[in-house]
């Protein structure tokens, strides 16, 4: 038995108060940030895990906590997550995060499927709670999310997105007046809420079509969430950020819970969070577009 399989059968034996025989350890894609694998056992139960490396552990507990937030939602499914923590005394420890193993059909762009997609997702939204943010920062890719409490949006919004990814992006090289056309922004964010009040729904925070699939009968499954509860409009702008969603999934969630008409307009101001953490991640063009996004928004203010 090599050993990740035997560490993943201590741990699960203990997290399930049963012996388990981990017989394959399968190593799957899905991830540039973690390494990610099926587990069989004897039996023929599997499971699917997440490592990194023993510093990393925050950011699956908080991972784990998301999932769980979801799954209890009893709305739009996740994998059930089981155990999370870190390995000890061998010279390949590792940070983990198991959960139930979900296997995905191809039957994504059925129109049902779509729908279906839209309904749970309304319906995950319809969660609501008083404060925007959630008790616990965790990650939006490998960057830190932070998800501090506030009353009102506007300052979430501003103090916990945005003034966070643009002083990184300077940091990163953005150029000074580009940054300064930012922080202009976000002095003026309160243009874009004057007649719109969102409440604080249970979002998954990254939702692009990478982490969203559909089991062989149709049902969608969500999964690497970034959680926190904020206005429901920000998973919809991330869904149109690279595609994959179609006009079925938007009129299924617009029949549970119409869209606001200032959305054409509030989606770029949330995407623009999305593409100042590309720039953050990954440079290149994405520092380009933001920029761009951020002089659009303020045409939008008269500035």
């Amino acid at each position: 038995m090599s050993g990740h399989q035997y560490q993943f059968a201590l741990i699960l034996s203990e997290h399930l108060q049963r012996t388990i025989n981990i017989q394959h350890v399968r190593a799957v894609g899905g991830g540039c940030i973690n390494q990610t694998y099926l587990l069989e056992s004897g039996s023929g139960e599997q499971w699917f895990a997440k490592t990194n490396y023993p510093d990393q552990q925050a950011m699956f507990a908080a991972e784990m906590a998301g999932l769980q937030e979801i799954y209890h939602s009893h709305t739009l499914r996740c994998p059930k997550p089981l155990t999370h923590g870190t390995t000890t005394g061998t010279e390949s420890d590792f940070s983990y995060l198991i959960m139930e193993y979900i296997s995905f059909g191809h039957n994504h762009n059925r129109a049902q499927t779509q729908r279906s997609a839209g309904q749970q997702l309304a319906a995950l939204h319809c969660c609501t709670q008083e404060q925007f943010g959630w008790h616990m920062d965790n990650t939006i890719g490998s960057t830190a999310q932070l998800n501090g409490y506030r009353d009102g949006w506007v300052t979430f919004w501003r103090e916990q997105r945005l003034l966070p990814q643009l002083k990184w992006a300077l940091q990163d090289g953005y150029n000074q007046r580009d940054y300064e056309n930012g922080l202009k922004l976000c002095e003026q964010l309160s243009v874009f809420f004057h007649d719109y009040q969102p409440p604080a729904s249970l979002l998954h925070g990254d939702l692009w079509s990478g982490n969203i699939g559909f089991t062989e009968a149709g049902q969608p499954v969500i999964f690497d969430p970034a959680v926190y509860y904020g206005d429901r409009e920000t998973d919809l702008a991330m869904t149109e950020m690279f595609g994959g969603f179609s006009a079925d999934f938007y009129a299924a969630y617009h029949e549970q819970w119409p869209i606001d008409k200032g959305y054409s307009v509030r989606k770029k101001l949330y995407q623009l969070y999305h593409i100042l953490n590309h720039y953050h991640l990954f440079g290149g063009g994405y520092g380009h577009q933001a920029s761009n996004t951020v002089l659009q928004l303020l045409s939008e203010t008269g500035s």
